[in-house]
């Protein structure tokens, strides 16, 4: 993992090392996902996430119609950024390629695990709706392959 330090006024903002970014993903953070369409304008959407430690790869599910999967399809480079708004502030962005995944296997498994971190259980109304989609063939999983990530932590300021 590539991890790059923020700077502000051309200094350095303390980063987290690669321990820390691993275990801040874990958070219920949303991440937000920097797309381009075919007009060439940015488009950045919320979405929930899965980041897989040993792979050094993060896990959407969205649907098969949604616009970033039309973004993706057509140009695979992507921003993200992860960031806690409460104080003290830290935060991952970075930017990586997204591969588009249609195995039905993959997705419901992947979306167990998405819908797991972010409500706790599979009972509750939306993961059902979410794992029914999944089951259905109407949602895909992006792949984001990270180049590098820029990490910043003020509690180390």
């Amino acid at each position: 993992m590539i991890i790059k330090a923020i700077e502000v006024n051309n200094v350095p903002f303390p980063a987290m090392n690669e321990d820390e970014v691993g275990t801040f993903l874990e958070s219920k953070l949303n991440l937000q996902l920097g797309t381009i369409d075919t007009k060439g304008d940015p488009n950045i959407q919320p979405v929930w996430f899965n980041y897989d430690k040993e792979l050094e790869r993060f896990y959407i599910m969205t649907s098969k119609s949604s616009g970033k999967v039309k973004n993706i399809r057509n140009k695979p480079e992507i921003y993200f950024s992860i960031d806690d708004d409460n104080f003290p502030y830290k935060g991952v962005k970075g930017k990586g390629r997204a591969t588009i995944i249609d195995d039905s296997s993959r997705v419901v498994a992947m979306a167990e695990k998405i819908n797991l971190k972010y409500l706790g259980t599979l009972d509750h109304p939306t993961a059902k709706m979410l794992m029914e989609y999944a089951q259905n063939g109407k949602e895909i999983l992006l792949e984001i392959n990270p180049r590098y990530f820029s990490t910043w932590d003020f509690s180390k300021a």
